[in-house]
This record gives structure tokens, C-alpha cells and sequence, in this order.
């Protein structure tokens, strides 16, 4: 039987360590890949220490991953051997609800969801899937996306396929563009590339960061503006001023310090969970100005592409650090204390 090299944790308390899974035969609709660069990102580290219900060991994280296509099944027309191409959260869904059938497949309503790219599917039946921490993986080509980057910038467009269309998706279905003010909330693996993003399209775009350190660095990512959200006289002078403020914070936080500068009409949108409860927003805050409060889960299939293709004209990549896979515990360490500008992603060739 041909194996594939990977790294994987065997149990929540176990550090990642080369492991072996089976190469998948190639079927009709299948893309094999050679993985080159994958990125390293806080889900992977969540999952890999078991910090979340229906994690089914050994897992092999890595849902952020670019390689070359190596081989093709008899019916895929996108792609052939040689391309560069991308796998991001998802491998498989049911593809004929009513949101698989609108491009929107993280909200897949089929009987198990969406299938994700390593710890299988989100009921936790069937088998299991194991991700990017490895040398190789065969995909279903609907799930495969084209990449049009340079050969320099691959290992920086790595994180695209989480963090990027992540804060893409929300950006786009909240119709940020040129005329809107808008608000990032953090400056981490998704903050920056929401800071990027929002101001390619052409926004205001104002930061918010709790540390003084990070003010200079929000302004070299693109931000016009940045507020210390600690200071209540910052804060208070965008009271009433945001179209949009895209929340990237997955700790708990006072949310009516950010609903307060909304105008109205105007939108929040979370997009990081935390472990516990936000404390409750006030109602009133919503009600008097018919502000709303929303929530985005990565990106479908299609504006994961249209993210992708956007990035490459624009020459919009990660800010990234690139490891060896054996430094992968390291990296979590570091990651725990966000210890990173702003991903770290990994060279598969040192696997």
C-alpha cells in the first residue's frame, strides 16, 4: 500500500509526529496534489489539542494548502498535471442544497454538512479526512481552486485559503467598497488580512487594537486610521461613523464598545468564536438605529476563487513566516502568545 508522509497528533495531549496515511486512489472527479506550503492556522492547534467536540484521532491539521497537481482522474476538465492550485477548509459537501447550489457550501444543509478538509465530516461520520501536514492529498476537483500568483509568492498565499477568504466573504456580502468607513477588530492571522482586503476595495479603513505596539503596523498593512479601543476618548470620536466593522477578536470582549459606532443601518460582524460567551450586547443599540449584529463562516467555493483571483491582480498575499515541519510545535507555542506577523506557514519539502 503507497503512504503518504505526515505529521499528526495521536491523541489531545500528545505532540504532532511523523505519521503515515494511505494515498487515496484517484478517482473520476479526484485531484492529486503535491503539497509545497501549508499554512499553520489557530483552528489547526484548537483541533490538534482536542480543545473542540468530535475530534477523532490521529488528526493531521492543515487546511490552508498550495501545491501541484500531480495527477488527474479521468473526468476533471479544470485542472491538469502541473498546475498550482489551492485546498482551503472544505473537501466535500452534499453540492445540491439550497446553499451548495448558491456557491455557499460552509453552510451546507445536506445530512452531515460540510466536509472538512481534516477531522472529516462535521457529524463525525463517515471517514475520516487528514489535512495539509503532509506531502500529498487527493481532493474531489470542485473543491480544488486555481491559484495565479507568482512562484515567489506561493508560500504567502498559503493563508488566503482560510484567513483570507474568511474576512473576504464577510467584506463582500456587507458590500464593502469605495464610500464605506470600516472598522477591523484585531490585528492577528485574520485582522491583517482584513486590513488589506477592505482597503483594496477600496474603503476607509480604520483598526482597532488594544496595543500600542501594533499602531504602526496596522498603518504599514494599509489602514488609514487606528484606534487604541482601550482609550474611550479614541473610540469616542468614531461614535456613529462606521458602515461596517469586521470583529476578528475570539476572546471575549465587550461588544457594545464596538455597536455604539455604527451608523445606522450599519453592521458588525463576528468571525472569531471564543471559548466562552461575549458578554450580551444591549438590545437597545440595535433597536434605536437599526444596527445588526451578524456572524460569517469562511468562504464558499466561488468567492474563494473570486478572493484568489482578486488577490492576484491586486498582488495581495499574507504576511507569513515560513518554518520547517518539524518546528510545528514551536510554532504553536509561539502561536498561543501571538507570537507571529502575522501566519506561520510551513515548507512541505522539509517533511
Amino acid at each position: 500500500m503507497n503512504v503518504i508522509k505526515a505529521y499528526a497528533a495521536q491523541s489531545h495531549d500528545a505532540p504532532l509526529r511523523p505519521f503515515s496515511i494511505p494515498a487515496k486512489e484517484v478517482g473520476k472527479s479526484d485531484v492529486a496534489i503535491e503539497i509545497l506550503f501549508c499554512g499553520v492556522c489557530h483552528s489547526d492547534l484548537h483541533a490538534a489539542r482536542g480543545e473542540w467536540p468530535g475530534i477523532r484521532f490521529p488528526i493531521v491539521p492543515g487546511h490552508e494548502i498550495v501545491g501541484r497537481v500531480k495527477a488527474v482522474g479521468e473526468g476533471v476538465s479544470e485542472h491538469k498535471v502541473g498546475d498550482i492550485v489551492g485546498v482551503g477548509c472544505m473537501v466535500g459537501s452534499c453540492r445540491h442544497c439550497d446553499s451548495c447550489e448558491d456557491g455557499l457550501e460552509q453552510y451546507c444543509e445536506g445530512p452531515h454538512g460540510w466536509q472538512q478538509t481534516y477531522n472529516g465530516w462535521l457529524d463525525g461520520t463517515g471517514e475520516n479526512t487528514y489535512g495539509g501536514y503532509a506531502a500529498a492529498i487527493t481532493v474531489d476537483e470542485h473543491f480544488v481552486l486555481k491559484i495565479s500568483h507568482t512562484e515567489n509568492q506561493l508560500a504567502a498565499v498559503a493563508p488566503l485559503l482560510c484567513a483570507g477568504v474568511t474576512t473576504w466573504s464577510p467584506l463582500r456580502h456587507w458590500n464593502v467598497g469605495p464610500g464605506k468607513k470600516v472598522g477591523i477588530v484585531g490585528i492577528g492571522g485574520l485582522g491583517h488580512m482584513g486590513i488589506k482586503l477592505a482597503k483594496a476595495l477600496g474603503a476607509h479603513v480604520v483598526a482597532f487594537t488594544t496595543s500600542e505596539s501594533k499602531v504602526q503596523a496596522a498603518k504599514d498593512l494599509g489602514a488609514d486610521e487606528v484606534v487604541i479601543s482601550r482609550h474611550p476618548d479614541e473610540m469616542d470620536a468614531h461614535n456613529k461613523s462606521f458602515d461596517f466593522i469586521l470583529n476578528t477578536v475570539a476572546a471575549p470582549h465587550n461588544l457594545d464598545a464596538f455597536m455604539t459606532l455604527l451608523k445606522r443601518d450599519g453592521a458588525m460582524t463576528m468571525v472569531g468564536i471564543p471559548d466562552s460567551p461575549h458578554p450580551s450586547p444591549s438590545v437597545g443599540n440595535l433597536v434605536f438605529q437599526r444596527r445588526s449584529l451578524g456572524g460569517s463562516l469562511i468562504g464558499g467555493i466561488a468567492e474563494t476563487q473570486e478572493m484568489l483571483d482578486f488577490c492576484a491582480e491586486k498582488g495581495i498575499t499574507s504576511d507569513i513566516e515560513m518554518i520547517q515541519m518539524a518546528e510545528i510545535e514551536v510554532a504553536f507555542e509561539r502561536m498561543k502568545k501571538s507570537d507571529v506577523k502575522y501566519r506561520f506557514v510551513i515548507d512541505m519539502a522539509t517533511i
